[in-house]
């Protein structure tokens, strides 16, 4: 299996870097400004087509920057029962050991949860284009 690469930088850095760009930096500057190399601001922006990901919302439209989804919490102490993290958050203790056991990451040989490597995986899995289901699956077509 190929190795999915570096997981980005966080959401903040990137949305800092869109706040420089909105006050009027250049990409390559606004990304020195915020830490990472020239290029890769170069990229971000090429890749959105010189928009933000948040079109509506971002302070280049009088607004303010979306809170992260929250969906991965570190809350949790890692001595805690699936049941009692699962009580906490109003999910399914099955859910909850799902998400435990399939997002677990070698780590100084034991396997450890990082909440920052399944929300990488997550947005990975999600991006798009997308092969339509209907497209890929004949049974569901017929």
């Amino acid at each position: 299996m190929r190795s999915p690469g570096r997981p980005p930088p966080r959401r903040e850095v990137e949305r800092a870097f869109w706040a420089k760009v909105a006050e009027g930096l250049s990409s390559e500057d606004a990304a020195v400004a915020v830490g990472v190399s020239g290029p890769v601001g170069s990229r971000w922006f090429r890749q959105r087509g010189g928009m933000s990901a948040s079109l509506g919302s971002g302070p280049s439209r009088g607004g303010t920057w979306p809170s992260p989804s929250g969906r991965r919490s570190r809350c949790c102490a890692p001595r805690d029962g699936v049941r009692e993290i699962a009580r906490r958050i109003g999910r399914a203790a099955s859910t909850v050991s799902r998400e435990l056991r399939g997002n677990a990451a070698t780590r100084g040989g034991q396997l450890a949860y990082r909440a920052s490597v399944a929300q990488w995986k997550a947005e990975r899995a999600a991006r798009r284009p997308k092969t339509p289901k209907l497209v890929e699956n004949e049974q569901l077509r017929d």
